[in-house]
């Protein structure tokens, strides 16, 4: 039967709050050592994206929490309703965002010099095909990772340990984790460290909404982890190869003033839909468990 939110049980939330201590214990320094030695080799970046994962299975191994709430079932076709949100969000935001930077001759749409004498527009669609597929199934070994830490284990804490505006909480926590490789100048960093931060800070917490809202809503980490291999192809491999200039950093990427404005109409816009959370879904013949959840 659909639940109210108010009606956690002390216990729920003595466990969830119990549960995020746990979580950021073991999480802190695996970070710590997984951003190391990914600044020193970048071949160690799939461990640090691991990291949450790791800390989240700690947890649960620890204070017996056991796997059933990491939401690993499909969910038929509850989820594949998503599907266009999955495929069609990052072109949503990177068309408008990059297309306003280049049309404007803030940024350059250019073909990387390694590629193939061809026309600039027939391999930026030729590569935007194949990342959108390929490169999507690529990259879900990384985001399984970060998803099964940051919404098959956080975000569901948070909202059970009644931390006040848990959305935003698990959005900001993900986005300050990516902080020390863009600090370093490893990861989108435009030509002002502080801007390039709160832009970056406005587009993952942002961008929080939208997968925390997949994941919440469809009760599987599924779409959220679909999303997020998406967006990386999409975005970084085919939107961010095409683009150059001096100042593309500072307009364009995950750090720039347009991407992090579009993402943040896709927040506000998400953020104005009845959101219900789903804690199990439907096996053969049940039912969903649900409940209403206020942001």
């Amino acid at each position: 039967m659909p639940t109210s939110s108010r009606e956690t049980t002390p216990n729920r939330v003595q466990s969830a709050r119990r549960g995020l201590t746990v979580f950021f214990a073991f999480l802190v320094p695996l970070s710590c050592m997984g951003h190391w030695l990914t600044l020193h080799d970048g071949k160690w970046v799939l461990f640090l994206m691991w990291t949450p994962a790791l800390a989240s299975l700690l947890s649960r191994l620890l204070l017996r929490e056991g796997f059933a709430d990491i939401s690993l079932r499909l969910g038929g076709r509850r989820t594949l309703r998503f599907l266009p949100i999955v495929f069609l969000l990052p072109l949503a935001v990177d068309l408008p965002a990059y297309g306003l930077a280049w049309l404007t001759g803030l940024a350059q749409f250019a073909a990387p010099a390694a590629y193939l004498n061809a026309p600039p527009v027939v391999l930026f669609l030729v590569l935007l095909l194949a990342n959108a597929t390929l490169g999507t199934i690529r990259g879900l070994i990384g985001c399984f990772g970060e998803e099964v830490g940051w919404r098959g284990y956080m975000l569901t804490r948070l909202i059970d340990a009644r931390v006040p505006r848990p959305v935003l909480v698990s959005g900001l926590v993900w986005g300050a984790w990516h902080l020390p490789l863009l600090i370093a100048g490893a990861y989108y960093t435009g030509p002002f460290v502080l801007l390039s931060v709160l832009l970056f800070m406005v587009t993952v917490t942002s961008f929080g909404y939208v997968m925390a809202y997949l994941r919440l809503t469809s009760g599987s980490i599924w779409p959220a982890v679909f999303l997020h291999a998406s967006w990386n192809a999409i975005t970084q491999n085919v939107f961010d190869l095409f683009t150059q200039g001096d100042s593309a950093l500072l307009w364009t990427g995950e750090s720039g003033v347009f991407v992090a404005l579009a993402l943040l109409a896709s927040a506000f816009v998400i953020s104005r839909k009845q959101w219900t959370m789903i804690r199990i879904l439907p096996g053969k013949g049940e039912r969903p468990v649900q409940e209403s959840l206020p942001l």
